[in-house]
């Protein structure tokens, strides 16, 4: 699988489309406060989706997840 930095694949309609989807599916897990594994595994099953993971995805994730469980605004009940 790789990795695509921001400076080396513009954003293409498709591509933003795709982030959009990843970020639904993100705010709809995470709208409880709790990410339970199923839902962290459809999360990495939607970046990984396409064959690649681009900057934006996981810049994307890092905001509505990571940070989050970092700040105790999300739980979960799996380890990272």
């Amino acid at each position: 699988m790789d990795i695509y930095r921001p400076e080396s694949a513009p954003s293409t309609p498709e591509m933003m489309a795709e982030l959009k989807r990843l970020q639904t599916l993100i705010e709809s897990a995470i709208a409880d406060g709790y990410l339970s594994a199923d839902e962290m595994a459809r999360i990495k099953q939607q970046i990984a989706a396409d064959g690649q993971v681009t900057f934006q995805e996981l810049e994307l994730y890092r905001q509505l997840v990571l940070d989050k469980i970092t700040q105790g605004e999300l739980a979960r009940d799996f380890q990272p």
